[in-house]
């Protein structure tokens, strides 16, 4: 099994962050003012020994240590996220710092976030801040050139020759089988013999035109949560977020806001578990889900997670995707701070999630774990 991580390049200050959040803003703002909403609701979360690392001026640093670290206990490679629209980039910087920089020990592939921004943090999913548009084969061809400097570094990950180019929601893109012709076209002129697509089964959809993905990765949890909860599951799930949310509007000023959705997390791992995934199918997994510090009550919380379950989630997984060509699996995420979705040490945990990856990789166990 080779364990891949969504890694998330936003722990840097750019110009549009600036102008949108506030000067200065990085995820760390968020993560930083989270407050407890529920006796016994741990936040805010604190990186392990303080470490609010910066991915600008010192993101060579960065990314070499969280190199190092990631090998150490047995993560075969980073999925970075891009932000790209049209030929504007965002966030660029972090991946920069590592084509620029090929010392640091690391695989990655890029996996293009390919959505619309809005202030849906903020609960106001109707305010755009950049548009996601794909314009014509000249905007492809930009895009390509972009990337294949990326395609060609001896870390970025490629399979049979194909560069992996990881895709949020291809579904999303109306053009793509034209647009995934010609990048393998142009990816055959440069010595590959195409690209490799990996595309999202997500919440919002999934791609089910023929041809157009090599293989697919389950973002979860919201994939499980949205898809496989069966429809008791859903019903009494949407029940109870939308007597939290009348509550709110009813009585939330006089008598103080409740957070309106929270699952137990052992019902979204049995999903995962419980699922048969074809042989360019990649599971997901997650170490832990709290977005309450960008969501506030409208958050959603995932209940009773812990490395145990995540571990025991983990080596079942290793099993189900044993012998297949392809034996990925996707841990949503190295540093969504965000999002609580972090394998990253903190103050609460330490380095328990990491341990666990370990184990399950070098198939050990640990007397106090399953």
């Amino acid at each position: 099994m080779k364990v891949m991580c969504m890694y998330l390049p936003q722990y840097h200050t750019f110009p549009e962050n600036d102008r949108w959040w506030g000067k200065g803003y990085t995820e760390w703002v968020a993560v930083k003012g989270a407050v407890p909403l529920y006796r016994g609701h741990i936040q805010p979360r604190v990186p392990l020994g303080g470490d609010y690392y910066d991915l600008g001026a010192d993101a060579a640093a960065v990314l070499s240590r969280q190199a190092k670290l990631a090998a150490e206990y047995g993560i075969y490679g980073f999925s970075i996220y891009q932000y790209y629209f049209k030929g504007k980039t965002l966030m660029e910087g972090p991946l920069k710092a590592l084509l620029d920089n090929p010392r640091i020990d690391i695989r990655y592939n890029i996996c293009w976030a390919n959505e619309t921004w809005t202030r849906t943090w903020y609960g106001h999913s109707d305010q755009v801040l950049i548009a996601q548009e794909y314009g014509d084969e000249e905007d492809w061809r930009r895009y390509f050139d972009y990337l294949l400097p990326f395609f060609k570094d001896e870390r970025y990950i490629k399979i049979d020759n194909r560069p992996v180019w990881q895709i949020y929601k291809t579904f999303d893109i109306p053009c793509f089988p034209r647009m995934r012709r010609a990048f393998d076209t142009w990816a055959r002129q440069e010595g590959f013999d195409g690209v490799y697509v990996i595309s999202g089964k997500t919440a919002a959809g999934v791609e089910d035109r023929p041809g157009l993905a090599d293989a697919y990765y389950y973002f979860e949890p919201g994939y499980s949560l949205k898809c496989d909860l069966g429809p008791a599951g859903t019903f009494f799930y949407d029940l109870s977020t939308a007597a939290r949310s009348i509550r709110n509007r009813l009585v939330g000023k006089r008598l103080g806001y409740i957070l309106e959705r929270r699952i137990a997390a052992k019902r979204i791992m049995k999903a995962i578990v419980n699922r048969q995934y074809a042989g360019n199918e990649f599971p997901g997994i997650i170490p832990d889900w709290d977005n309450t510090p960008r969501r506030g009550y409208k958050g959603l919380v995932y209940t009773g997670t812990c490395p145990e379950l995540f571990e025991k989630t983990l080596r079942s997984l290793k099993e189900k995707v044993e012998g297949h060509p392809v034996d990925f699996v996707y841990v949503n995420a190295w540093n969504e701070w965000g999002e609580g979705a972090y394998l990253e040490p903190d103050e609460y945990r330490s380095c328990a999630y990491l341990q666990a990856v370990k184990r399950v990789v070098y198939d050990q166990h640990h007397n106090d774990s399953i």
